[in-house]
């Protein structure tokens, strides 16, 4: 009989280790290191692993010499989605979906996979539900249910023999946690049932030229669970992002081999399950007919598209010793940094005062463009006045007070003129060549600038 063999796997790096520890050495993260079995070799492990996907029939091939027609793309059916995707879905691609609980991954998929059902092969794999409970989902939001095909199973290698025998062209698996490969010894959802599982239907999509979505949860932490080779051994990584009491969700790539990283894909929670919001920016621009002061709106770039968000401060005086510095949707850090700066640079003083900030819909931006907008926001709550309702404000704020452009600064100005706006401020080296019509663009240099420009 053969020995048994472990090692111990960081969570979220996927360090391996040869014992067990508290601290992981090389991401530094703590109780993270779980046990991992090793699967024994067998005879056919030699072939199994070998090459691309596990194919043996390896060739060397002339790079302008690879046919690129034999695989399109084609649609999922929601434009939202095949925005993130790159342009459609790959055949042969692994894809990995995650989100919390209540957020809508099952019901989003069975949504696509009933549409496409119509016109391919389309199989939908259950390990978590029943299949009465699908179907009766797929009943109450009123979906074609005629051409999908069913499987409640959780042994992977069960499913990849069925599914050989039905050729589906686009597989579901919700979800990876659930499911489990016999030679591994350990219970479904370790690190080492992820792990293997993962590989093995990740090898078995490429091998056979199928497209497969895989569902995944997530930790409390916001972070995807299993072990990091999880997000690595697939082609894209997408998160499903929205509060269980809201309407509005947000599908956002963290990876993505067929097209850019960071796209986002916005869609509406309704009765008849989720719906595509094709003009983002109208929902998180839905503003009140009176302008209170610590609100702007700026330009983000989320993927390949403008998004027009709205920012809000809030300045008050502090009754603590330590004023307290709030952010939601917005670096923590970065706030106090540029509250420094406007003491320095700009001459206000907010030393003695509470100031929050929020980004209206639950938008979360990383991007350097919002400084300025932030920074107006707060000086417009601090001094208790309004700015213009048609003003549009994008710029990245650097220690020294200078403005700084930011990328796209051309595209996020029209999409601002777009919707109406009559007044930018503007990084001077993004001012346009040419007057926008109906836009009066603002062009500043300095912080000090900026703030003129709003008396």
């Amino acid at each position: 009989m053969a020995k048994r063999k472990t090692a111990y796997v960081c969570s979220d790096c996927g360090a391996e280790f040869p014992r067990w520890q508290g601290q992981c050495s090389e991401c530094k993260a703590w109780n993270t290191i779980s046990e991992f079995v090793v699967s024994p070799a067998t005879s056919t492990s030699k072939t199994t692993h070998s090459g691309y996907a596990g194919q043996t029939a390896a060739k060397i091939e002339k790079l302008n010499a690879i046919d690129l027609e034999s695989l399109p793309r084609f649609s999922a059916g929601f434009k939202e989605l095949d925005r993130v995707l790159g342009g459609g879905i790959v055949p042969g691609a692994a894809m990995l979906i995650g989100g919390s609980p209540g957020a809508g991954k099952s019901t989003l998929l069975l949504q696509v996979m009933c549409q496409l059902a119509a016109t391919e092969s389309a199989l939908y794999v259950t390990g978590e539900e029943s299949l009465q409970q699908v179907a009766m989902r797929a009943k109450r939001l009123g979906l074609p249910d005629d051409k999908l095909m069913m499987l409640a199973e959780t042994n992977v290698e069960t499913i990849c023999d069925l599914a050989l025998q039905n050729k589906p062209r686009i597989m579901v698996i919700d979800s990876i946690q659930v499911m489990h490969v016999s030679d591994v010894q350990s219970a479904p959802g370790s690190v080492s049932q992820v792990r293997e599982s993962a590989a093995y239907l990740t090898r078995f999509a490429k091998q056979h030229h199928i497209s497969m979505f895989i569902v995944g949860h997530v930790t409390k932490d916001g972070n995807l669970a299993g072990p990091k080779v999880l997000e690595h051994c697939i082609d894209a990584s997408m998160m499903l992002e929205g509060e269980s009491d809201g309407r509005f969700r947000t599908l956002r790539s963290h990876k993505n081999r067929f097209g850019a990283v960071n796209e986002l894909g916005v869609f509406a929670m309704t009765e008849k399950g989720l719906k595509e919001v094709n003009n983002p920016s109208a929902i998180f621009l839905s503003r009140g007919e009176h302008q209170a002061p610590g609100s702007s709106v700026m330009v983000i770039w989320e993927g390949t598209r403008p998004l027009l968000v709205e920012i809000q401060a809030l300045v008050d005086y502090s009754q603590m010793a330590n004023p307290r510095r709030v952010a939601v949707g917005l670096e923590q850090n970065r706030l106090a940094m540029l509250l420094a700066v406007l003491h320095r640079h700009g001459n206000v003083q907010m030393n003695d005062q509470d100031v929050f900030v929020n980004v209206v819909g639950g938008v979360k931006v990383s991007e350097t463009s919002a400084d300025l907008a932030l920074l107006l926001s707060m000086v417009s709550s601090f001094r208790n006045r309004a700015l213009p309702r048609e003003l549009i404000v994008l710029g990245e704020v650097g220690l020294a007070g200078e403005i700084r452009p930011v990328p796209n600064g051309t595209e996020r100005i029209l999409e601002a003129a777009k919707h109406g706006f009559k007044r930018a401020i503007v990084p001077k080296a993004n001012a346009p060549k040419q007057p926008v019509p109906g836009l009066q663009v603002v062009p500043v240099a300095q912080l000090s600038e900026a703030l003129d420009a709003l008396e």
